[in-house]
């Protein structure tokens, strides 16, 4: 980034107001008025009425919701995304031997040659960790638009060195996994749930959170037990999980920057190109722009936008 740690620490802060500020006026809206944001969250996902049964059935039940989400999503996007991934994606709860030490979900990619799908993992250990409205942002962050379909695109661009269908980069795939999040609002799926959009910024708030609590630690010189602090009191998460987080941080400097600020270069990239193109601009164009050659430093994915854009340019004149 060409951030400094004290404007990364700054935006962070700055997302943290704005995210709030939304969340706030929903949970008004639908008559939670007492206590912080987060101690409302914390309330919210204790309610029996989003949480699924703590039984096989609840667990087969979440299990063909996120499959729902799924299609839903993927016949929403099909204007907007021009090229698809030809390898499938399926949910799978961790087996239970090894559910203890998973996290609460992830993506792992399909095998080259398909005969494995992309697997998108989900932690049902603990039924009252994953509310319903929880749910939709994970399943578009980890399958579509998110890390399924970037990673299973870029695995299928068998005219790149097999180096380039397989290298991440953190900014980039963790930045489109957020701005998938954030594809998926635009597509209007929360305009009917307010709590799932309640989840979404939920989710998004977290991000922010580790743009302050990352600099904080690195820069600033905050206290492990500062940052925790911060943490817990701007999310509402369990201490403990918390402590893992901040401990996460503490140890790989700078990795959960990627996310936030992946997602804010790949939005003001597209804002670039909306406004030097004006009515000429093609989103699922500018999607495949970003998609097909592949992960990069988004430094170099810059440049690449910038050709693009002077290109189309061109063309028009």
């Amino acid at each position: 980034s060409e951030l400094s740690a004290e404007q990364i620490h700054q935006v962070g802060l700055d997302e943290i107001e704005r995210i709030g500020g939304e969340m706030d006026a929903i949970l008004r809206a639908e008559g939670y008025t007492e206590g912080s944001v987060a101690q409302r969250m914390v309330t919210l996902a204790g309610e029996e009425r989003f949480l699924y049964p703590d039984t096989a059935e609840g667990r087969q039940q979440l299990l063909h919701d996120l499959n729902g989400y799924i299609a839903d999503i993927t016949e929403l996007m099909a204007p907007l995304f021009r090229t698809a991934p030809p390898y499938r994606v399926e949910v799978k709860a961790y087996p239970v031997e090894i559910q203890d030490g998973m996290p609460g979900g992830e993506y792992q990619s399909p095998s080259i040659d398909g005969s494995k799908p992309g697997t998108y993992w989900i932690n049902l250990r603990d039924m009252s960790a994953v509310p319903q409205f929880s749910l939709k942002t994970l399943t578009y962050h980890e399958a579509n638009p998110g890390h399924h379909w970037q990673i299973a695109l870029n695995l299928a661009q068998e005219e790149l060195p097999f180096l380039r269908r397989m290298s991440p980069y953190n900014a980039y795939a963790e930045g489109w996994g957020l701005y998938s999040e954030q594809i998926a609002w635009e597509l209007g799926v929360y305009e009917d749930d307010p709590y799932g959009n309640l989840g979404r910024l939920q989710d998004e708030m977290f991000r922010a959170v580790r743009l302050v609590v990352d600099t904080g630690l690195h820069h600033q010189r905050w206290t492990r037990e500062q940052a925790i602090e911060f943490m817990a009191d701007a999310t509402g998460n369990a201490e403990s999980s918390v402590v893992a987080e901040i401990e996460r941080y503490m140890a790989w400097p700078g990795q959960a920057l990627g996310y936030k600020l992946g997602m804010l270069k790949i939005l003001a990239l597209r804002e670039k190109a909306q406004a030097a193109l004006g009515d000429e601009f093609d989103l699922a164009a500018f999607h495949d722009l970003l998609l097909l050659d592949g992960a990069m430093p988004m430094s170099i994915l810059e440049e690449r936008v910038d050709g693009w854009i002077a290109g189309r340019a061109g063309a028009v004149e």
